[in-house]
């Protein structure tokens, strides 16, 4: 893998975690974004989410059994694929939370 690879994968890996830390507030709901998910449904979301998730995993796991192996793949290669294996599943491990305390708010609200 060249340079200008791994540095694409780090700076898609910063703007993921940037984008992870960021508040949602009620503006960031007031405004959809415009993109390949606008007009789905949430459970379709979440599915293709975990899918992706899963994909990433077992890409990880692949690549670091051919490392171990001796095969064409390269430490770099397989610790950025387990960077990213373990970005996602952060991602939706937080997703989760913010839900189930969303979850909780609401219902603790009067009716």
């Amino acid at each position: 893998m060249s340079d200008a690879n791994i540095q694409q994968v780090l700076g898609q890996m910063r703007a993921l975690a940037a984008q992870a830390q960021r508040p949602a507030g009620p503006e960031a709901v007031a405004q959809p974004s415009a993109g390949p998910a606008q007009g789905r449904d949430f459970q379709g979301m979440l599915a293709d989410a975990l899918g992706q998730v899963n994909d990433l995993q077992q890409a990880s796991g692949q690549k670091s059994d051919a490392f171990l192996r001796g095969g064409d793949v390269s430490l770099a290669e397989a610790m950025i694929a387990g960077q990213k294996s373990r970005g996602a599943f952060t991602a939706v491990k937080e997703t989760r939370s913010h839900l189930l305390e969303a979850y909780r708010q609401i219902s603790r609200m009067q009716v």
